[in-house]
């Protein structure tokens, strides 16, 4: 019996239903920002048009958004109150930066070569007499337990990572390193927006966590998921505030300052609805496809792409052709030590192929193929043959 997905991928008709991007590109950049599915953009067709006719906030539309919360939960393994609905994910990052007591002499762990929204927040917490400390792993993006565990110290207060590096495409063990963080009451916080929706994700043993929606969950620009654990909310203190997340009868400012229940109160004003619902409408899509499913359907076509990368020469971004694949993802980065890669970019985008172009902090350019799913045998055959070709 087959699958949803084999389903979707032997049915091209359906296939350019579901993705409309599909019937004029092959798109392999879901790591920067991703086509919408039809789910997605009939949603906010749907908000737009009801919203000519109706008040943009009705209680048809907040049953929805409850949903988006539902579904967001059951994506991440947790409760509906720990989820609130806020993008980008650098928003969250900074909520966690500027939301902790800190104490001068604290320090917080950080992997200075990841993308800038989970660098920046810690960074400027030296204004505050926070270390930072960084993780200088000898292969780019390859953080381990064994390589975060000789720098913490009685003064370790948080330990911030993302949960795949947006260069080298390497998948930590979210779950192993928050373990032990937990057990010696250092705090974690995760940037989830290069696995959430691709690979499975439990937050089990993660305190915070940010992610917005517009890569591998196939969502919108400006609507995303901050996470933060319920027994963490006294700790994580609200810095954003307004009408919607403290306490104010008929809108009359109160005399003090009292919380919405659950991670609301990191919602400080008029929720982005229409990103919402969009969001919603792709993440239940993905939950139907399935998660695990999705995941071993990407690390397949990974295999084939890297195969045919290292048998013509090309050399594959943080030595990711030699990791177990319990540490791979859908993040191919690659460049060639004699071919010039920037004409090759052009030429796969002339092809209709939707590549991202990327540099170290060398200058080295590279290519990043960033495939989904939904991306077809035929398609990675006609990527791959294209570089193989090329120079």
């Amino acid at each position: 019996m087959q699958s949803a997905i084999q389903r979707l991928l032997s049915d091209e008709t359906g296939r350019n239903d579901q993705f409309p991007v599909t019937r004029d590109q092959i798109f392999m950049a879901h790591a920067g920002v991703t086509a919408l599915p039809r789910p997605a953009g009939d949603a906010l067709t749907y908000f737009a048009k009801r919203a000519t006719g109706h008040r943009q906030e009705d209680a048809e539309i907040w049953k929805l958004v409850g949903d988006a919360r539902n579904s967001a939960a059951s994506l991440l393994g947790c409760s509906s109150g720990e989820i609130a609905l806020l993008g980008p994910t650098s928003l969250g990052l900074n909520l966690v930066a500027n939301g902790l007591a800190w104490r001068p002499g604290d320090e917080v762990v950080y992997y200075p070569d990841d993308y800038p929204a989970n660098v920046y927040p810690w960074l400027k917490l030296k204004d505050s007499g926070v270390r930072p400390i960084e993780l200088n792993p000898e292969i780019p993006g390859r953080i381990t337990w064994e390589l975060i565990e000789p720098l913490l110290t009685n003064n370790t207060r948080l330990v911030s990572l993302a949960s795949c590096n947006y260069l080298a495409g390497y998948r930590i063990d979210v779950d192993g390193i928050g373990r032990h963080l937990r057990e010696r009451g250092i705090l974690f916080c995760v940037d989830g927006i290069q696995s959430i929706g691709a690979f499975p994700f439990s937050v089990d043993n993660v305190d915070f966590m940010s992610a917005d929606s517009h890569k591998w969950m196939l969502g919108p620009v400006g609507a995303g998921l901050f996470y933060v654990k319920e027994s963490r909310f006294d700790e994580l203190n609200p810095t954003l505030l307004g009408a919607w997340n403290v306490v104010s009868p008929d809108f009359v400012p109160g005399r003090e300052i009292e919380f919405y229940p659950g991670a609301r109160r990191y919602e400080p004003g008029s929720l982005n609805i229409p990103g919402i619902l969009a969001m919603r409408a792709s993440l239940k899509m993905l939950l139907e496809y399935g998660i695990s499913s999705m995941a071993d359907r990407i690390l397949s076509i990974r295999r084939k792409v890297i195969t045919v990368l290292t048998e013509n020469g090309y050399r594959i971004y943080g030595a990711m052709d030699s990791v177990d694949e319990k540490h791979a993802s859908g993040i191919i980065t690659f460049h060639h030590p004699v071919k010039d890669i920037p004409p090759l970019a052009d030429l796969l985008e002339k092809n209709g192929i939707a590549v991202s172009c990327r540099k170290d902090r060398s200058g080295l350019n590279m290519i990043r193929l960033s495939p989904h799913f939904y991306n077809t045998d035929d398609e990675v055959e006609r990527v791959i043959d294209i570089i193989a070709d090329y120079g």
